[in-house]
């Protein structure tokens, strides 16, 4: 195929998908701005302020949705049809090149540094405006300036001392792997796959939010009792402090084998206090305050503060059925067969890889001379492999909803139907989500189903 061709394709199906994604997202917001009152169908769930509110919260952000995703798809095009990408892989030899070096992998290394912190800087207002505008007009931000570019900075320096040893070896492993090299690659990508995994949670996560074990009372005793009598092996039972950047709430579990965690974001409990906000001395409050918070956000007057974690959360045995719901992802091996496909993907898209990354006229459609590893990596991965990954990501999403479901189940079976039904108007209520969707955005977008289906599926089941 001529590279003409080639580089006329990708851009072709770029934009293609661009106006797909921007057609579902303009049905979903006619949805939700053609409702402007609470439909009687959903008067079950939510109530008409929280109705209003909800509303308010997606509208916004559909108009950000909206400015971003063509910005990012002009600026995907203008990167394309300018050679941005070859131009910063010559600018990092050339650089390497002056300190007397010429080897492709430190080169890959210094590429993958470049255009990430290049992509950082450029998404940078984006995300700022998102969180300290739209997240704060709406009651979500938590994060300083100052605590948000931190947090950044330390993200970016972690993310690069994983990628850089990783991509070394990839690179390294191609160059000498011979024929079947992509199942050396998929084999050593299969190991750091579980190595993080494993070590995330425990190290690395840690950086970034305080863990501390759920204190002993009637809600661990609870959560003891449910994974008890489900049989799962739970180790630790942890609760992050996920309030220290945002309202909204979540709880997952990890673990391999008979060594499972469980953990809790506080938002999610409407009875929690952190143990160190209990604890804390006069100097420890003050040191605090000059590391984590503005002077103004240090003068909002205590019962504010005391009514907006009030109205967060849910109680105890919501939390269980929670997680009782969570639990059923475990029993029912959704987590293993996730990973399955996770790694049977990964060798498939390598397989491809192995196919086509050897050929010139690929490499010359992006403006090309050589045939840099990385380079290759980035185009079939991205480029030539984008319409499988259209396919396989809506196909995914049809099966993560039915996981969703039976999960439900799970928890229903367990004798937590109703509790479930509450829980999850309760979150819905905390994140704002407004419970109107347009169909055909729900079944393309939506990996978990709307909150009005799951309560209406879980009313049988009480």
């Amino acid at each position: 195929m001529q590279p003409s061709v080639i580089f006329k394709g990708t851009l072709f199906f770029s934009w293609l998908m661009f106006l797909w994604d921007y057609y579902l997202a303009w049905r979903q917001y006619v949805k939700h701005r053609d409702n402007e009152k609470r439909p009687d169908a959903v008067s079950e769930i939510i109530g008409e302020e929280d109705y209003r509110k909800a509303r308010l919260y997606k509208l916004d952000r559909h108009i950000f949705g909206f400015a971003r995703s063509i910005w990012s798809q002009l600026e995907s095009t203008v990167i394309l049809l300018y050679g941005f990408i070859p131009y910063f892989w010559y600018l990092s030899g050339d650089l390497i090149g002056s300190f007397g070096y010429n080897n492709e992998i430190i080169q890959s290394v210094v590429f993958i540094l470049i255009t990430t912190v290049l992509e950082t800087l450029i998404s940078l207002p984006w995300d700022m405006y998102d969180t300290f505008v739209i997240e704060e007009l709406h009651g979500f931000n938590k994060q300083t300036v100052g605590f948000y570019l931190k947090d950044k900075a330390k993200k970016m320096g972690v993310s690069m001392l994983l990628m850089a040893p990783i991509i070394s070896v990839v690179i390294w492993i191609v160059k000498m792997g011979g024929d079947y090299f992509f199942l050396y690659i998929w084999v050593f990508m299969s190991i750091i796959i579980f190595f993080l995994l494993t070590i995330y949670p425990e190290f690395i996560a840690p950086l970034f939010d305080k863990y501390t074990p759920l204190p002993e009372g009637v809600l661990r005793e609870k959560i003891e009792a449910l994974a008890s009598r489900v049989h799962f092996p739970l180790k630790k039972l942890y609760v992050v402090e996920g309030s220290k950047r945002s309202a909204h709430s979540n709880a997952y579990m990890y673990g391999f084998w008979k060594n499972k965690r469980i953990v809790l974001y506080d938002t999610l409990l409407n009875e929690y206090t952190p143990v160190q906000r209990e604890e804390k001395t006069d100097i420890a409050e003050t040191a605090e305050k000059t590391a984590d918070t503005t002077e103004e956000k240090t003068t909002k007057d205590e019962g504010s503060e005391k009514k907006e974690s009030k109205k967060l959360g849910m109680s105890n045995d919501e939390v269980v059925a929670v997680l009782g719901h969570e639990l059923g992802h475990w029993a029912l091996y959704h987590t293993l067969i996730n990973l399955i496909i996770t790694e049977l993907n990964l060798l498939f898209m390598l397989f491809v890889f192995g196919y086509f990354y050897q050929q010139k006229n690929l490499y010359v459609a992006f403006g090309f001379d050589t045939q840099p590893t990385i380079i290759g990596l980035l185009i079939v991965f991205q480029f030539v492999l984008s319409p499988y990954n259209e396919v396989l990501n809506f196909l995914m999403t049809l099966m993560t909803r039915r996981c969703e479901f039976a999960a439900d189940r799970f928890s229903a079976n367990l004798g937590y139907a109703r509790l479930m039904q509450t829980a999850l108007i309760k979150l819905g209520k905390d994140n704002l989500s407004i419970p109107v969707d347009d169909w055909l955005y729900s079944a393309w977008n939506h990996s978990h189903p709307p909150i009005p289906e799951r309560v209406e599926a879980m009313k049988k089941y009480e």
